[in-house]
């Protein structure tokens, strides 16, 4: 039943995808972050259904007549720059046959984002592309903060099976990411009931996120929270919230959570966290020893065998988003990775301060800002993890640079009907103006 479910959805949308680009891009971040044709058990498990909405994409972009450009804002330059790297770096890899399945995956991704780039123009546009992001995440995290709430706060909540997203770990830090998307999907919410279900749905994705004992989850729910009660304007307010919130979950989980979370600050004794130190020299010595890099096939017994220190045993990834683009593509990569994320936070600084004046882009202001809040808690989590080429990511830095060119545009001009309907040119419930409920 799931599988024919899924695949009569996929195909009912696929006439949509031809004739507008964008409709084309919503169904391929659907499929690629959410992966519901996994959730199968039958001939959808293995369909080729991102493919098909990938392909129809491509198609749309020679029949559509709706109107694409593409942006070359800094991030985007230094991204398809990056791109141009990768792809050096594979033609040079120690294994280039090996590295080639992963190019492969990365290539596909960055297609799906310029495509995004050039055919998400209006406001409607934008936010749907929000809705699914946000949502094909936060389906785990409905679903894993009941599962942890029965459970009494004990086991894992785990993905689904093949993204990005698979593993415990990576599906806490992507949970911790859409929560603030969420809450800007909430203050744009001109519904009541909607506004409170986007509310118990942030809260089930921290729960969840707390339940998969992901001790990187906790640094990245930390420092967004962090950064969520700064950009408030009403920082007592939010920071008792966020106090009350914060021990009322640490409270709910058990002491299993409590004595993993504590091996942070004794992570000399505990043999997870020595493993990524000794995975981490490993990829300072490869880079040192090769200036492209060796690739996406780097972590190869041979190359451990070479570069990993004395005390290193069975090799294994470089669990951070940095350290695996320091070994797989050198110092080089790495400079233009952390460029793009620094151009892309600076994007939304910039939004912020061209929007705040602006009545009618009020929720630029807000959006902009809630973004930052999700950029931080991917580059603190993705710390310990190995996400360097996760979509939502990237989606963020789309969503910026498309709503800069909205602004620029002047579409808020002739765009005077706010979010869902709300007939407010602010986009926010009952505001006429820039002032921003809670957090900014």
């Amino acid at each position: 039943m799931r599988d024919l479910l899924i695949v009569t959805i996929v195909l009912s949308i696929l006439p949509f995808a031809l004739r507008h680009t964008w409709v084309g891009v919503l169904l391929w971040t659907w499929l690629s972050i959410m992966n519901p044709h996994k959730l199968a058990f039958g001939f959808a498990y293995n369909a080729p259904l991102a493919a098909m909405a990938a392909g129809a994409s491509l198609i749309s972009l020679v029949i559509t007549r709706d109107k694409l450009r593409m942006p070359w804002a800094p991030p985007v330059v230094t991204l398809a720059l990056f791109v141009a790297w990768m792809c050096l770096t594979t033609a040079f890899a120690i294994d280039p046959e090996g590295s080639w399945p992963q190019l492969n995956k990365v290539l596909k991704i960055q297609l799906m984002v310029a495509i995004a780039l050039m055919a998400l123009h209006e406001r409607k546009h934008i936010e749907l592309f929000i809705w699914v992001n946000a949502f094909s995440v936060a389906f785990y995290g409905f679903k894993g903060g009941i599962w942890t709430i029965l459970h009494g706060g004990g086991g894992r909540v785990w993905g689904p099976p093949g993204g990005f997203i698979e593993g415990n770990n990576e599906l806490a830090v992507a949970l911790v990411m859409v929560i603030p998307l969420i809450n800007y999907l909430r203050v744009v919410s001109t519904r009541a009931w909607m506004r409170s279900g986007l509310l118990v749905l942030m809260l089930l994705c921290a729960v969840s996120a707390l339940g998969s004992q992901s001790r990187g989850a906790l640094l990245a729910i930390s420092a967004m929270g962090l950064v969520f009660w700064y950009r408030s304007s009403r920082k007592a307010v939010v920071g008792i919230a966020i106090a009350v919130v914060a021990s009322a979950l640490i409270a709910f989980m058990p002491s299993s959570w409590e004595e993993r979370m504590g091996t942070i600050q004794t992570y000399e004794q505990d043999g997870s966290a020595m493993s990524r130190l000794i995975a981490w020299r490993f990829c300072i010595n490869m880079a040192n020893h090769l200036p492209l890099g060796a690739g996406f096939d780097a972590y190869t017994s041979i190359n451990y065998a070479t570069y990993a220190p004395p005390e290193a045993t069975l090799p294994q990834a470089a669990h951070s988003i940095y350290f695996s683009v320091l070994a797989e593509h050198g110092y080089g990569g790495l400079f233009l990775y952390l460029l793009l994320w620094y151009l892309t936070f600076h994007l939304a600084a910039k939004l912020r301060k061209e929007s705040k004046a602006q009545p009618a882009a009020a929720w630029v202001y807000f959006l902009a800002g809630m973004c930052q809040v999700s950029l931080v808690g991917f580059l603190v989590g993705g710390a310990f993890l190995s996400l360097a080429y996760f979509d939502l990511a990237f989606h963020i830095m789309a969503i910026l640079v498309v709503t800069q060119r909205w602004l620029r545009d002047g579409a808020w001009k002739h765009e005077h009907v706010g979010a869902f309907g709300s007939g407010n040119p602010s986009g926010l419930p009952g505001r006429t103006s820039t002032a921003l409920p809670g957090a900014e």
